[in-house]
């Protein structure tokens, strides 16, 4: 069976877990979401592999390069990403690395960005489906009148990192 290396990571916004698989970062996610065993069981059977707890090079890399974000010193990440979901899931995750760092969209825009505006839910679902957390830049999506809705590691860290990017909230 296939290896999926991971490791847990404390940061000044939670516990993480970040995982790699064949050279790509395929999990960064806060290690006590509600949705944690979905989301490594989706991973894990996509893969048809298991986790490992070992360190390797993307993940180290990982851990750098989101050390710059949270300090302020990084605005994109050049990490390899492998996104483990259904195809739907893939393009609203595929739209969300199109929101840059400092501005927000609507899961209402991200359904229009797919070419799919009736799919508001299905992409809200998504969205709370990822599982490349802060790379894949879920924090950035706000309810349809810039309020601020769900988030897997929850609202106040949302909030924390919208902060960060200087992302004034209403």
């Amino acid at each position: 069976m296939n290896r999926i290396n991971i490791q847990y990571y404390k940061t000044k916004i939670g516990e993480l877990i970040i995982g790699s698989f064949d050279g790509k970062l395929c999990l960064l996610d806060f290690r006590y979401r509600k949705l944690r065993k979905i989301v490594d069981d989706r991973i894990k059977e996509g893969l048809n592999a298991h986790f490992v707890e070992q360190p390797d090079e993307i993940i180290e890399k990982t851990k750098t390069q989101l050390d710059e974000y949270l300090g302020g010193e990084r605005k994109e990440f050049d990490i390899p990403l492998l996104m483990v979901g259904t195809d739907f899931q893939k393009s609203v995750w595929s739209a969300l690395l199109n929101v840059s760092y400092g501005t927000t969209s609507t899961y209402l825009q991200l359904a229009r960005n797919i070419n799919n505006e009736k799919a508001v839910r299905a992409v809200a679902g998504a969205n709370g489906a990822n599982a490349i957390g802060i790379i894949i830049p879920c924090h950035r999506i706000m309810g349809s009148k810039g309020d601020l809705v769900g988030y897997g590691g929850g609202l106040a860290v949302k909030k924390r990192l919208l902060k960060l990017e200087r992302i004034t909230l209403f």
